[in-house]
């Protein structure tokens, strides 16, 4: 289609509308998960700092939050929970990293497919 102007317009078919849909998909959860990786840091950090404490404290036993509520726990029970719970966040801190490497692949290939067809028609970058 030629507009009046002099400039082109490419036709948006419904197979362009749903790779544009997928892509604001992708971003949105591409977002989401750099916040949840961030919590996961986090969560990382503070139960480092929670062993680290803990290889520095003397006593036998331990005040250990379940919940909302500290309770008094043997430290070796403590530290086997400490562990367990390093293992859990490292394990979502992987699977998050991975799924966030995987939305960018595949926007990598939208934007690839967008732009080569509506080159400067399309803005699909974040200002």
């Amino acid at each position: 289609m030629q507009q009046a102007g002099g400039g082109s317009e490419t036709e948006v078919t419904w197979e362009d509308q749903q790779n544009i849909n997928k892509f604001g998909r992708l971003n949105n959860r591409f977002h989401e998960l750099e916040d949840e990786i961030k919590i996961a840091k986090e969560a990382n950090e503070n139960i480092e700092d929670a062993s680290n404490e803990l290889i520095l404290t003397d006593e036998e036993v331990v005040r250990f939050q379940i919940g909302e509520v500290f309770a008094h726990v043997p430290k070796d029970e403590v530290e086997s929970r400490i562990e367990k719970m390093q293992e859990e966040t490292t394990k979502r801190l992987e699977k998050l990293e991975n799924e966030k490497e995987s939305i960018l692949a595949q926007m990598a290939e939208l934007k690839k497919i967008l732009y080569g067809k509506f080159k400067d028609s399309i803005n699909l970058e974040e200002d």
